[in-house]
C-alpha cells in the first residue's frame, strides 16, 4: 500500500490528459443570474386518434406548465412525414424543427403500443437532428416523460424515451409518469380527472419547470466538454498547417 505522500502523487498524475483544454468547473458560470422571461416548453405528442389519450394529457400538462409560469407549444404531428421520406424543407419537419430550437425544455407523451412508444413518437425525435451545422438544437435542453397505457400501468415507452433524451444530450429529469387505463382517467370533456395519477403528473411537471430555470442559463457550460475541446484545437491546428504550406 503507497503511503500518503506516493498516493497523491498517484492522483495527480494524467500523463494522457491534454492539460491545456482540462478546465476546472466554473462556479460563476454554474450560477448565472436568472433569466427573467418565461420557461419555454414544447410538448410532443404520440397519437393521430380522434380520441387521443396521448394529446389528452398533452393539453392536460401544458395547462399545468402554464399555470407555473411557462411559455407553452404543442407540435400537432398530423401531417408528419415519415422520416426520410420527405426532404428537410417539408413544412411540418421545419415547423418541428423551429419549435425544438425555440425551446428551453420539452415534455414528451407517449402510448405504449405493443410494449414500445408509438412509431408517431419515434418519427418526430427522428426528425430532430442531434446537430445543425455548430447547433445542436436538444442540448442541454431539460426533458419530462409522460406515458399513457390502454391497459396495466407499463414503463416500457418511459424507459425508451429515456434512452432517447440522453441519445439527444437532453437533461431528463428524475420523475416520470405513467398513467394506466387511461380511458378510465379523463371525463367527457376530455379533462383528467382527479387521482394519484393527475397529482404525479403535477410532480413532473413542477420538477421540469424547477430543472429548466436552473438549468437553462448555464446549458453552455454544464454541456462543454474537454473531449470536445480537444478535437476543436486539434482541428483548427490541422487548418493552421494547411493554410501556412
Amino acid at each position: 500500500m503507497p503511503g500518503a505522500s506516493a498516493l497523491a502523487d498517484i492522483l495527480t498524475d494524467l500523463p494522457a490528459v491534454a492539460t491545456d483544454h482540462l478546465r476546472l468547473p466554473d462556479l460563476e458560470a454554474l450560477r448565472p443570474a436568472f433569466s427573467t422571461h418565461k420557461p419555454r416548453i414544447l410538448i410532443l405528442y404520440g397519437s393521430l386518434r380522434t380520441i387521443s389519450y396521448s394529446r389528452l394529457l398533452a393539453e392536460e400538462v401544458g395547462r399545468i406548465l402554464t399555470h407555473f409560469g411557462c411559455e407553452v407549444r404543442v407540435f400537432d404531428p398530423t401531417g408528419l412525414p415519415l422520416p426520410d421520406a420527405e426532404p428537410v424543407s417539408h413544412p411540418k419537419v421545419q415547423e418541428l424543427r423551429d419549435l425544438v430550437q425555440w425551446s428551453e425544455g420539452q415534455l414528451w407523451v407517449s402510448p405504449e403500443r405493443h410494449g414500445a412508444m408509438t412509431g408517431i413518437m419515434k418519427a418526430q425525435i427522428d426528425w430532430i437532428p442531434l446537430s445543425v451545422g455548430s447547433i445542436r438544437p436538444t442540448q442541454g435542453k431539460t426533458l419530462g416523460l409522460c406515458q399513457v397505457s390502454g391497459g396495466s400501468q407499463s414503463f416500457n415507452a418511459l424507459n425508451q424515451m429515456r434512452i432517447l433524451g440522453r441519445w439527444m444530450r437532453m437533461i431528463t429529469i428524475p420523475n416520470q409518469s405513467s398513467v394506466a387505463k387511461a380511458f378510465q382517467e379523463f371525463d367527457e370533456k376530455g379533462r383528467m380527472k382527479p387521482s394519484s395519477y393527475y397529482d404525479r403528473v403535477v410532480d413532473v411537471c413542477e420538477e421540469l419547470v424547477k430543472f429548466t430555470i436552473l438549468t437553462r442559463d448555464a446549458s453552455n457550460h454544464l454541456t462543454d466538454r474537454y473531449s470536445e475541446r480537444k478535437e476543436d484545437a486539434e482541428k483548427l491546428e490541422q487548418r493552421v498547417k494547411l493554410t501556412s504550406i
